[in-house]
């Protein structure tokens, strides 16, 4: 909160031998990549519908990213885990610095303003939802030090959840407080946020994933389920092997 048996060549479909013929362009095993697991338990995050703590759905959604990615070769994976809160950003960054990696994805799952949210009795206790809005969204900065290997990758995990049928959200892009978000690509679902520190100033390609709206009542017991993990998880597996040919294949 995977076991796969292995299959012949013929039994695959078009965008799994795509994604299998493009990562066997680059070193998969000497791709390194972070997955930062967005918060911490001393800042838990934004609560689900059910009030379930963000970073525990962020926790599980990286792992079962990891196995994916580890079963497909990219055995340089790191699950990176920050203690403390905001001000716990700049270690965040640089511990990620330190691993020196090819690629960072920063997982979250997504809330919405206050403005959006009502009331309701969860076992005996109010809890707030909003069931307005649901599914993801990307985060890219400008600033960094990356920003076209960054777009490039934000696109391409895009492409790959949108072909698995799920949808991303335009609630960061509405004109209320808090939101205002400009697309870097509003056909995809990217988003431009160059003041994100874990984007800005992490030395890699470096996008940030709200996986789905955990307020979000329906969208939460999706989120919560191994099915919805791994189909996100093989979005980003498949993306992940497309920039690698893309970046490091070619070299």
């Amino acid at each position: 909160m995977i076991a796969r048996l292995a299959v012949s060549a013929l039994m695959l479909g078009p965008a799994a031998l795509h994604a299998d013929a493009a990562g066997a362009a680059c070193e998969r095993s000497a791709f390194r990549i972070v997955l930062d697991v967005g918060h911490s338990p001393e800042s838990p995050g934004a609560k689900s519908a059910r009030g379930v703590d963000e970073y525990q759905f962020n926790l599980a959604l990286a792992a079962a990213i990891e196995s994916h990615l580890q079963q497909r070769g990219y055995t340089e994976t790191t699950r990176m885990l920050t203690g403390g809160g905001r001000a716990g950003l700049g270690t965040r960054v640089a511990k990620a610095n330190a691993l020196q990696p090819d690629l960072f994805l920063s997982v979250h799952h997504d809330s919405v303003q206050k403005t959006y949210l009502e009331t309701w009795s969860v076992n005996g206790t109010d809890q707030q939802y909003s069931d307005r809005f649901k599914g993801w969204s990307l985060f890219v900065s400008q600033a960094s030090g990356h920003p076209r290997e960054s777009a490039a990758f934000a696109r391409m995990l895009a492409d790959r959840l949108l072909a698995s049928g799920l949808p991303f959200t335009r609630h960061h892009a509405q004109a209320i407080r808090g939101e205002n978000r400009r697309f870097l690509d509003a056909a995809r679902g990217i988003y431009r946020y160059d003041a994100l520190a874990v984007l800005k100033a992490t030395e890699a390609p470096a996008v940030l994933m709200e996986a789905g709206l955990i307020v979000n009542r329906a969208e939460e017991e999706q989120l919560a389920g191994v099915g919805r993990q791994n189909r996100i998880a093989s979005a980003v597996t498949d993306a992940v092997d497309a920039f690698c040919h893309a970046e490091h294949g070619a070299r």
